[in-house]
């Protein structure tokens, strides 16, 4: 059994939100260790293993060290990490304004509500549509926020069917953003305005900025 106070932690780091709601901000980021998907489009492979241990007192003192009050919690998948739900809760407890980036394959059920829960909603060109666990919508709320990556027309088709079906329109902020290698950002554009879609687009700041520089 692992100690009811750790988490593996593969970073954490001081950079600009690179995209939803609080883009633009700085913003200290936990990267938790581990990930039981495998996403086509993974920019994070190095989260997968590794890492190093750490008390949830130690990782509160390292946010500390930054004068701003917003944290992201990420991964990987941090939910994978049954003590998860123990950091958001100490995070909010001490007034950050936290949110919360997942994969949306584990249950986000028992995660504070006052976390901005970020859902990955996985398309069929991740490779791992399969995963999306449906039950999670039901605990949406206008707090929290839907993210599409979009690699191809067909996952763009996909993906407003999906809204649909499952009638997450108003439930909460909804975004698109393309696979940054796979999809013209501009295509994209085109294709929402073209069919008046209810969504919001983004680019990803922090790579427009720094590539897939870890650590930015």
């Amino acid at each position: 059994m692992s100690d009811p106070d750790r988490l593996r932690i593969t970073e954490i780091f001081y950079s600009l939100q690179g995209e939803a709601k609080t883009a633009g901000q700085p913003t200290v980021f936990i990267r938790l260790t581990g990930c039981p998907l495998r996403c086509a489009y993974c920019d994070t492979a190095y989260a997968f293993q590794g890492g190093e241990w750490m008390t949830i007192t130690a990782i509160l003192a390292e946010v500390k060290k930054y004068d701003t009050k917003f944290v992201t919690v990420t991964g990987g998948e941090p939910l994978a990490q049954k003590n998860c739900d123990v950091l958001l809760r100490s995070l909010c407890d001490r007034d950050y304004s936290v949110s919360l980036e997942t994969s949306g394959a584990l249950s986000i059920k028992n995660v504070d509500l006052r976390v901005s829960r970020v859902v990955d909603v996985k398309t069929p060109d991740s490779q791992e549509s399969a995963k999306n666990l449906i039950e999670n919508f039901q605990f949406l709320s206008d707090h929290d926020q839907l993210k599409f990556v979009i690699c191809s027309r067909r996952d763009y088709e996909w993906s407003k069917e999906f809204i649909q079906k499952y009638k997450l329109k108003g439930k909460c902020e909804i975004w698109f953003s393309s696979s940054f290698e796979q999809l013209p950002p501009r295509q994209l554009a085109e294709w929402i305005l073209e069919d008046q879609l209810s969504v919001r687009f983004q680019m990803q700041l922090h790579k427009l900025l720094w590539a897939d520089e870890p650590g930015r």
